[in-house]
């Protein structure tokens, strides 16, 4: 027996390297192969288990979704605790809920509206009432898009709608316009129509060889009537085939085929007038004309300025624009509302010069701008926050126009809504201060232009929001400016406040 074992003790030691098993245990350089009983019923242990992972993984061919994660072959034990703990912070935070319809403004669902018919998704008016048929729009526009269907935009699909929306828009050259001879306010698709000239009864655009032609009209004589009217239109030329007719006691809008052109007419009365726009295009413009059609409906504006009918999509930038600048900083440093400093050539500072923009925050629409060469600035009192209440005082300068050219500091008394502020005071109060019931910095007033909104809609006026100081505090702290504490008071608050102009090209 001990010549037996002798043998096999050299037998082994003559074992090449190569085919011995790693998870056999090693003494003084000597590798034991174990039996298949033992390896059998012997317990595996975590590198055992990784291997023959590995192993398996090399045999079997997986696609990239079958493939397991990078930490499923991790040892057992306290490597795979760190492991997982590491891929959970790898792994990104589960998106918040969509929120649901009913709870955002008007404003931002008439802005869904716009720009669901920009992307030809929606046919309807452009009012704010999320209806089936705007619901119904949605669900297309994330199915087109391979999102889930919700009815509802996330915010990423919210992003990518409005991108979407603005590239057609650029893509047609949408531009809002006045009418001269008319009075009414449009939006036109200047590529597709760049030839402009005048009618009998108002202004025509169109292409080069006519395939698309935009017109608008004005009719006012002694008895004239919006049905009056409406049967005209129905029957001149002769070759209108309707496929829309609707009269309501304000307005007409009729559709359908004019020969082999697609036409839009829509009208409206006011004191006697009718002012109105007809839009003539042929079939083959139509993947192009027809969502431009819808948009331009809700766009036109018969009457500007009259309370209850204002226009689809944003106002166009004022070339001079003015508004109101909080002083932060005795450096010079500036507080103002962000639109009210976007794409100028030019800033100002009334009465110390030309500034530098220096930051902005698009998501609280906040800018910081700064002039220099300016000893005389008083920053304004950010350190207290005012106690929430209804009753707030905004302190600003208004548009020059409105005071006669001057620049005087004025203080309005408002109401507070949440962040809303009732009434909405006048242009060149974007950027004001806001003050608490006991005169204390409160926030920052913006003016916000009216978006959209349709015939009979109250939300014309232009509406004012209020970013609190935690807000403001916040931007400063990543500017790192020291918010500067001082006198509460309107007297003082009037001291840390200049005009901002902005000239743009």
């Amino acid at each position: 027996m001990r010549i037996v074992g002798a043998l096999l003790v050299l037998l082994l030691a003559a074992i090449p390297a190569a085919a011995q098993t790693d998870d056999a245990p090693s003494r003084q350089g000597v590798t034991a192969k174990p039996s298949a009983l033992t390896n059998k019923f012997r317990k595996p242990t975590a590198r055992t288990t990784a291997l023959r992972a590995k192993a398996v993984a090399k045999r079997t061919p997986t696609t990239a979704s079958q493939q397991p994660p990078a930490d499923a072959a991790a040892p057992a034990g306290e490597g795979t605790l760190r492991t997982a703990a590491a891929a959970a912070k790898r792994r990104p935070p589960t998106p918040p809920p969509p929120r649901d319809n009913a709870s955002m403004p008007l404003a931002d669902r008439i802005a869904i509206q716009f720009d669901l018919a920009w992307t030809g998704d929606y046919n309807g008016l452009i009012n704010g009432e999320f209806n089936d048929k705007t619901i119904a729009a949605i669900k297309t526009f994330q199915r087109n898009r391979k999102f889930r269907e919700t009815g509802v935009l996330n915010t990423q699909e919210r992003a990518l709608l409005a991108a979407s929306a603005k590239a057609k828009q650029t893509q047609v050259g949408w531009t809002m316009i006045d009418d001269a001879v008319t009075g009414a306010r449009l939006g036109l698709p200047t590529k597709q129509v760049p030839i402009k000239s005048q009618s009998k009864i108002g202004t025509r655009w169109s292409s080069a060889q006519g395939q698309v032609q935009i017109e608008t009209f004005r009719i006012r004589e002694p008895g004239t009537t919006l049905p009056a009217v409406f049967e005209q239109q129905k029957k001149e030329p002769s070759t209108r085939k309707l496929e829309v007719n609707l009269l309501r006691p304000d307005f007409f809008i009729l559709s359908g085929m004019q020969g082999l052109k697609r036409f839009y007419v829509r009208a409206e009365i006011k004191d006697g007038e009718v002012r109105g726009m007809t839009i003539l295009y042929d079939q083959a413009t139509e993947t192009i004309m027809d969502p431009i059609a819808v948009v331009m409906s809700s766009a036109f504006v018969p009457f500007p300025g009259i309370t209850g009918v204002a226009q689809v999509g944003p106002l166009p930038k004022r070339r001079v624009e003015y508004g109101t600048g909080i002083v932060v900083s005795a450096a010079g440093h500036i507080l103002t509302d962000r639109q009210v400093t976007d794409d100028c050539s030019v800033i100002v500072v009334g009465g110390y010069g030309d500034a530098d923009r220096l930051a902005e925050d698009k998501t609280a629409d906040l800018a910081l701008i700064r002039v220099y060469g300016a000893p005389d600035l008083v920053p304004a009192a950010l350190l207290n926050d005012g106690a929430r209440g209804p009753d707030v005082t905004l302190i600003g300068i208004a548009d020059p126009q409105s005071q006669g050219g001057a620049s005087a500091i004025s203080t309005v008394a408002a109401k507070l809504k949440g962040e809303i502020v009732e009434p909405a005071p006048q242009l060149g109060f974007s950027g004001a201060a806001v003050l608490d019931g006991q005169g204390r910095f409160f926030g920052m007033a913006e003016l916000k232009a009216p978006v959209v909104a349709a015939v009979g809609s109250t939300n014309a006026a232009p509406q004012a929001t209020v970013v609190p100081l935690s807000t403001i505090r916040a931007f400063l702290d990543e500017q790192r400016l020291t918010a500067a504490g001082g006198r509460p008071g309107v007297d003082a608050t009037k001291s840390s406040l200049v005009r901002v102009i902005c000239v743009r090209k």
